[in-house]
Parts: C-alpha cells; sequence; structure tokens
C-alpha cells in the first residue's frame, strides 16, 4: 500500500499520517507526501515530493506506483489560486488514478462549504442527499465543484472514490480560540468587529464568550467536527467495499449549541458571554451513513470538545500560525 497524501503538511494531514504510521492495520504501509511550500520530515515510511497539483505532470509522476489518494490540499478564499488548485489539481490527480494500473482507491475530504453550513436555511437534517448551495466566495464554490468532480468521474470510469465531508475541523485549542474577542481569533465571525471595541478588549481579557444567536433569536447550532474523529472515519474508509462511489457527512453526533457552549463554561469555569445576534441559520449535519457504512462513530461530544480546548496547554515555541486567509 502506497498512499498519496495531498495537503500532508496541513493539520488533517498530518494526524492522518501519524493514523496510518501507528495503526497496525496499515503496518507495511507507505506515505508519498505531496508538499507545495511546507515539507513534512521524510522516514523509512515516508518519502516526499514537491510541486503543485496544478501541474500535470507534476501529479503524474507523483501517482507512480501509488495504490491510494488521499486528497486534502484546497484554496480557501484566494481567487487568484483557487480554481487552479481544486479543479484543475483535482482533474490531473483524477485523470492519472483512472489510468495508472496500481490505483485502487481515491477519499476526497469534502466540506460543508459545498452545501453552505450556516448561511442557508434547512428545515430538516442535512444529509448527503441535500443539494449543494454555496455561499457567497470562491471557496465554498470549489468544494461543490470537488464534490461533482469526484461524483462524475466514478460516473464516466467506474472510479472507486468516496468523499468524506467534515464541517469546521477542531484540533487542540482550536475550540477556545474561534471563540476569542481579540486579534488572535480563529476562523470566523470576527467577533471583534461586531461588538464596540473597549467592550472587545474587557471581553478578550476576560475570556468572556459569544453566545451567537440566528436568524429567529435561538442560540445558533453549528456543526464541528473534532481531527481525532476525522481521521478515524478516514482510516474507516480505506480499502472498504461498502465506500465506493459514496459521500459522508463527518460530524458530530450534535451540532455545537452556542448556548450550551456558555452554559458549561460558565458552570465550569465562570466565565461569562455576550449574545451576538446573526441573520446565520441553525443546522444540523445527520452522520447516520457513516456510522451504518462505515462502522464509525465520533467520540468528541461538546463537553469533551470544550475540556480539550480549553485544558489543552502549548509547549513553548508552539506558536499559533494560521497558513491561510478566510
Amino acid at each position: 500500500m502506497l498512499i498519496l497524501v495531498t495537503g500532508a503538511t496541513g493539520k488533517v494531514g498530518q494526524h492522518f499520517i501519524a493514523g496510518v504510521l501507528g495503526d497496525p492495520r496499515f503496518s507495511k504501509a507507505r506515505i508519498r507526501a505531496l508538499c507545495h511550500n511546507r515539507l513534512c520530515p521524510e522516514t523509512e515510511r515516508v518519502e516526499v515530493t514537491q510541486g503543485s497539483i496544478a501541474d500535470g505532470e507534476t501529479v503524474a509522476k507523483a501517482l507512480t506506483g501509488v495504490t491510494h489518494v488521499v486528497h486534502l490540499a484546497t484554496c480557501k478564499e484566494t481567487p487568484a489560486d483557487v480554481m487552479d488548485v481544486t479543479v484543475k489539481g483535482l482533474f490531473w490527480l483524477l485523470e492519472a488514478f483512472r489510468s495508472s494500473p496500481t490505483a485502487r482507491q481515491f477519499i476526497l475530504i469534502g466540506g460543508d462549504a459545498g452545501i453552505g453550513h450556516f448561511y442557508y436555511r434547512h428545515e430538516t437534517p442535512i444529509t448527503e442527499a441535500t443539494p449543494h448551495r454555496a455561499y457567497p466566495g470562491c471557496y465554498a464554490l470549489s468544494k461543490v465543484l470537488e464534490e461533482v468532480m469526484l461524483e462524475q468521474f466514478g460516473i464516466q470510469y467506474d472510479l472507486n472514490g468516496c468523499c468524506l465531508r467534515a464541517p469546521w475541523i477542531m484540533e487542540k485549542d482550536d475550540f477556545r480560540f474561534s471563540l476569542s474577542f481579540g486579534d488572535d481569533v480563529f476562523g470566523g465571525p470576527d467577533w471583534k468587529t461586531l461588538v464596540p471595541q473597549a467592550d472587545a478588549a474587557r471581553y478578550a481579557r476576560d475570556g468572556t464568550v459569544p453566545l451567537l444567536r440566528d436568524a429567529d433569536g435561538r442560540p445558533l447550532k453549528r456543526n464541528f467536527v473534532h481531527v481525532e474523529d476525522l481521521v478515524s472515519a478516514m482510516l474507516s474508509a480505506i480499502d472498504n467495499p461498502r465506500a465506493k462511489g459514496q459521500l459522508f457527512n463527518i460530524c458530530m453526533d450534535r451540532p455545537v449549541d452556542y448556548g450550551e457552549v456558555a452554559a458549561y463554561l460558565a458552570r465550569t469555569r465562570g466565565l461569562g458571554s455576550i449574545d451576538i445576534g446573526s441573520q446565520f441559520h441553525s443546522n444540523w449535519m445527520d452522520n447516520s451513513k457513516a456510522k451504518y457504512l462505515l462502522n464509525w462513530s465520533p467520540i468528541y461530544d461538546l463537553e469533551m470538545l470544550i475540556d480539550s480546548a480549553w485544558g489543552y496547554e502549548r509547549s513553548e515555541g508552539e506558536a499559533r500560525i494560521i497558513w491561510y486567509p478566510g
């Protein structure tokens, strides 16, 4: 087994490689990391090749002898690069894969941006049959195009592929900083821009968290997944015959309720909260299909997500670095 991993130095890529190397089921598997800017360390079982997936020759060379592809590389809100990376890059990967004599399985990691996550109202739980609905911007559009392209290659060439669709992926102290009123906020919304400047500074100092409300005035429900749960689903999909041609929602059993977050932090850590109104919509991703076909279940619930984030202590020199805009 030789697994080509794109986006190998990212959050999911690093955890996936460690998961493969540490799992007895894959004791003979090797990794080939296709890296663009940052490089990962090489070992006896990990080799590195450098280049852009937007280049067809680079991709064809990287796929030589590969049995499995795990495609993680993506672009955020960078219009100058997004089509080259997410559309052309995926096309070259799929073209090389379908013509390879050694290729066995293609796994794409998708995102809930493809169904609009909290930008649109969903009257029922979001399943894999929910239609694509990209929200404004190039990133969400690219996530739709990726899923559709993989699906069509499966139809055109009977390609053995599957897509694991993930919402916002958390690790370490990500969730804590996703609720920060400071400049260190992770992702969006950028809470400090939604309140007066003096209030934001006080909230950041005191550890106050936002209680985000949806368009109906209720505490917003938003979907998350911890990277460890996502990786366990990825490992469950490898060589799983029930995964062929399938799309799976990979997420926590329940969406994160900002009201429950505020209440738990007040009870366990004495932190205050402040209401933040929005026009976003609560939604609920249904992960039943992955549970049924992949025999997978997430470990992280709301309390574990919070406790792990607030309990994480960074080592000296372990700075929080955001590698992409958006």
